[in-house]
């Protein structure tokens, strides 16, 4: 008998190691099988994860005691594709199962149910779509976190009903259909997170919120909630963050506010709350205080200058009154104040910078009076410094001229006096400087012209005197210069002429003397110039013709010759008024010009000048004809006379003799760096385009007509790598090559023609249309989908290499076609996705690998179109001078990715606000795109994934930290 009972022990002990055997063995292929669903990640994730290896050392992978997968870590990894949920559920005991902030898309469908044994669950900061399903079943959960991840509809709230056991609920971030605060909430009173911000929920705070004792964490932010603050909250002693911003909230802060003594983070900004804020005294915790834009008023607690943690304080547009404590930010690394748009008085607290952290310190418009005190003159970290619109006094600390990191220095309409000192020389990032309408004296000092990045000078209605620095002409970026109303003597430097980025120059009512430099027009950027009420003298330069200038004011000087006729627009009525020595045919209240008129004494040497010239473009003339003409004969030689190769590569409705005839003069439409353009109309009406590529070198003997030919060089292999790559493609959304004829000498490719130009056009020059959102949309979305097809719909990708607006052509539709293939390259099957070594692309468009590779590869091209979503959304071209030297547009973009307030600012104003939220999201994917590091790119067929989850009616708003509110 013993011995058939160890007989039996061993059996079921063997079977049960079997059945283990089993188990484990269903794990590994479960967990092998989400690796292939992710297999096309760009991730190092999976390297651990192979079949040979135990399952339980896999990265990201926790198992049990008895070797089940128990959690899954998987966020933050680059993951793309579908969610493979029946994968996961089969992981019979998941706890744990961790995927946000990746690049998942696509429907979360019911089978999430499945996993009845999970009590973490993060899908957060993803890219689905459609509605989050009913998880009744996973009644156990302790944390979900689904927010920022694209769903809509109506959420599943009676599905939480029995989750008794629910600690963190954020779903927050997602375009969910409008409902009332969920009742069901309210009963889960083991939660301590709650974040239901942007999630559309209305009406009232309920009274029941009071029920949620133990929560930490209520954020109820950007919804449509009404009425009051319930005084019921003031029961959640435990909270440290308390978010209620942009909402319509009313009435005041509830009694018993202060009871919330944990609070370190409150912001309830941008809502119609009243009353004075005197509960706030007991919040001694407070990190970050954040209510701007209220109608609170009343003078602040002074207990607030003791609180020992306050580094954020944003109360600007209100109504407040009375000093502020003199001890505020003394005690922590203080780091922002907003208190602008307010009634404020008294002195500047002096020691917010004590701790040598302060980042902005805004104050404008109020009612502060006394010195700018010297401490902030060592605040090195200053980048914003406004304190304009006040009644300050005395002068301005010499070093708050030369602080290095601020971008923005603004004293404007103070009682300021005293001079701008040499320390000005060391503001390398200051972008703005705003002295206007203050008792400002002195000279200019010549330093500030080592302010390399200043964009804007306003130092009008001052008393500055002596003269403008000819060092002025070193300022690159500059785009503003505002001295009227000062005593400015000398001359107007000629080196403004460098300044190419300007457009506005208002140096009126000054003692300017001299002549007006011609060099001002050279100005390509200048549309508003006054030079009014100085004491100009000499002939109005002949250059200003060339200007498209929107305001032209020269009156009350002593100019001298004749007005130009170009100049004498009805926008420029009244501008020459005051100078008694002009004359002019055409203007009323101006002498006629006599030959003597104007510069008289120097006719005798205008008129040989003339004759001189007129002899030298009788010369150029005679060449230019000569060489025209042998490059004329040498076009009709070439297009009539050789012998021609037609291979078409679509069913053709027109002859070669179409095409050749048509090459000419009247039809050309564009000139490219591979060739020029020309608009052909064939016998049936159909427009085409062609381009003519010459087989020549780039360069051109001198004097020579000829050019120097070199039958396979640089023009012929172009013209082999567009041929090669668009003959053997057929998408809508890349353009259509009908043929290509060849000579030995050149080539013409004939594709479709784009009635509505480029996208550059539409976007950026005077052809520009009001695109609205929805068609930017597609055309994005277009686009990505013709470089989709590029990279992914052959055995070896095609790599663009110029991928910008200018090659995105529009049809009479505004469909995007993907265009201009001269530097395209198939990756060679051998060369294991390698890059290709040749320098190519656009300025503003190259993607930064470049610097230390010289290579590329699809990650290029996905940076370039990175660029192209950034035109889109923000209307900007990649190259601007406001972005600062050395900049562009993506630089911009990542430098303003600090605020909610920041972020849509960089939205094209013309985009209705209805459709900001989805420009966001697509700035968001072009942010991924245009990561430094080519790796951290998705790939072409995400990102179309990525922009077809973000159609219009379905984007959500991009999640940032507020920075503390800054709106100056």
């Amino acid at each position: 008998m013993a011995s058939a009972t160890i007989f039996r022990l061993v059996f079921y002990f063997l079977s049960f190691l079997c059945l283990l055997s089993v188990a484990f063995s269903d794990d590994l292929q479960t967990l092998l099988s989400i690796k292939t669903a992710f297999q096309d990640s760009n991730t190092r994730i999976f390297d651990s994860w192979e079949p040979n290896a135990p399952h339980c050392s896999f990265s990201g992978i926790t198992c049990d005691s008895s070797g089940f997968v128990k959690e899954i870590e998987l966020s933050h990894q680059n993951l793309t594709g579908l969610l493979p949920l029946s994968s996961f559920c089969q992981l019979k005991s998941l706890e744990k199962l961790s995927l946000g902030f990746n690049y998942l898309h696509g429907l979360v469908t019911e089978d999430l149910n499945k996993c009845f044994s999970l009590k973490y669950l993060d899908l957060g900061n993803n890219f689905f779509s459609g509605s989050f399903p009913d998880i009744s079943s996973i009644n156990g959960l302790v944390s979900l976190y689904a927010n920022c991840s694209g769903f809509s509809g109506t959420f599943p709230w009676n599905s939480l009903r029995n989750m008794t056991y629910l600690q963190v609920l954020s779903i927050g971030d997602n375009p969910f259909d409008r409902t009332q605060f969920p009742q069901v909430i309210l009963n889960l009173t083991k939660l301590n997170w709650l974040y239901l911000s942007n999630c559309s929920i209305e009406g009232n705070i309920p009274d029941e919120i009071g029920n949620l004792v133990e929560l930490i964490d209520l954020e109820l932010s950007e919804n449509y909630l009404i009425g009051e603050i319930p005084k019921t909250i003031t029961k959640l002693t435990k909270l440290w963050q308390l978010e209620l911003y942009s909402n319509q909230l009313t009435g005041e802060l509830p009694p018993g506010f202060g009871n919330l003594t944990n609070l370190e983070l409150f912001d309830a900004s941008d809502n119609h709350l009243h009353g004075n804020l005197s509960e706030i005294r007991f919040l001694i915790k407070l990190k970050s205080l954040q209510l701007f834009q209220n109608q609170f008023s009343g003078e602040l607690p002074p207990e607030l200058g003791d609180f020992k943690y306050l580094v954020n304080l944003s109360l600007y547009t209100n109504k407040l009154t009375g000093s502020l404590p003199q001890k505020l930010g003394s005690w922590a690394d203080f780091i922002f104040i907003d208190v602008s748009e307010n009634f404020f008085t008294g002195p500047i607290p002096p020691d917010m910078c004590k701790k040598g952290t302060m980042k902005k310190l805004l104050m404008l418009q109020n009612n502060f009076t006394g010195e700018i005190p010297d401490t902030y003159a060592n605040c090195t970290t200053l980048i914003r410094f406004r304190v304009s619109k006040n009644r300050l006094s005395g002068q301005v600390p010499s070093g708050i001229w030369g602080l290095p990191n601020a971008e923005l220095i603004d004293v404007a309409e103070n009682d300021l006096e005293g001079p701008v000192t040499s320390d000005i020389g060391k503001a390398k990032s200051l972008g703005q400087l705003l002295l206007a309408y203050n008792r400002l004296n002195g000279e200019l000092p010549f330093e500030i012209s080592k302010s390399s990045s200043l964009v804007s000078i306003d130092l009008s209605f001052n008393n500055f005197s002596g003269k403008i620095p000819e060092e002025i002409g070193e300022l690159k970026q500059l785009t503003s210069l505002q001295i009227q109303g000062n005593a400015f003597s000398g001359s107007i430097p000629d080196s403004l002429g460098s300044c190419h980025s300007i457009n506005d120059v208002n140096m009126a009512k000054n003692m300017l003397s001299g002549s007006i430099p011609s060099s001002l027009g050279s100005l390509p950027a200048l549309n508003f110039l006054n030079l009014s009420r100085n004491q100009l003298s000499g002939p109005i330069p002949g250059t200003l013709s060339s200007l498209r200038l929107n305001l032209l004011d020269l009156s009350e000087n002593r100019l001298t010759g004749s007005i130009p006729d170009s100049l004498l627009t009805e926008a420029n009525n009244g501008s020459f008024t005051g100078n008694l020595g002009l004359c002019s045919e055409k203007i009323r209240g101006f002498r006629r010009c006599s030959p003597q008129s104007g510069a008289s004494g120097h006719l005798r040497t205008v008129l040989v000048c003339l004759a001189f010239a007129t002899i030298a473009l009788l010369a150029s003339l005679l060449a230019f004809c000569y060489l025209k003409k042998k490059r004329q004969n040498i076009g009709e030689r070439s297009l009539k006379e050789d012998s021609w190769d037609l291979k078409p590569f679509h069913v053709l409705t027109f002859t070669e003799d179409d095409i050749l005839d048509s090459i000419k003069r009247e039809n050309l439409i564009g000139k490219g760096g591979s060739g020029n353009v020309y608009r052909v109309v064939v016998g049936n009406g159909k427009e085409l385009a062609v381009k003519h590529i010459w087989h020549t070198d780039d360069r051109r003997k001198i004097g020579s007509s000829t050019p120097i030919l070199n039958k396979r060089g640089t023009k012929c292999k172009e013209f082999d790598a567009e041929v090669q790559t668009l003959s053997s493609i057929r998408h809508v959304n890349v353009v259509k090559l009908y043929c290509s004829i060849s000579s030995e000498d050149s080539s013409l490719l004939v594709y479709e023609y784009m009635p509505n130009g480029s996208l550059w056009d539409r976007l950026h020059t005077c052809n520009k249309l009001q695109l609205d959102w929805e068609t930017r949309y597609e055309i994005a979305l277009g686009a990505a989908k013709g470089l989709e097809y590029l990279h992914h719909g052959y055995d070896r990708p095609v790599i663009h290499r110029d991928v910008k607006s200018s090659n995105i052509l529009l049809d009479e539709e505004l469909k995007p076609r993907i265009a201009d293939f001269g530097l395209a390259k198939i990756v060679q099957a051998n060369s294991m996705k390698e890059s290709t070594q040749i320098i190519a692309g656009t300025h503003g468009y190259i993607a930064p690998e470049y610097a230390y590779t010289n290579k590329v590869n699809e990650k290029s091209d996905l940076y370039s179109f990175g660029v192209v979503l950034m035109e889109l959304v923000t209307g900007k071209r990649p190259i601007e001078p406001e972005f600062g030297e050395h900049k562009d547009i993506v630089d911009w973009v990542c430098g303003n990715l600090k605020t909610r307030e920041s972020i849509v600012r960089m939205v094209d104003p013309t985009i209705p606000e209805v459709y900001r939220d989805n420009a966001i999201k697509v700035l968001k994917i072009a942010i991924h795109c245009t990561a430094r590091l080519p790796a951290g790119r998705p790939t072409m067929r995400t990102v179309v994934q990525m922009l077809e989850d973000a159609q219009p009616c379905e984007l959500i708003r991009i999640i940032v930290s507020k920075d503390g509110g800054d709106k100056q």
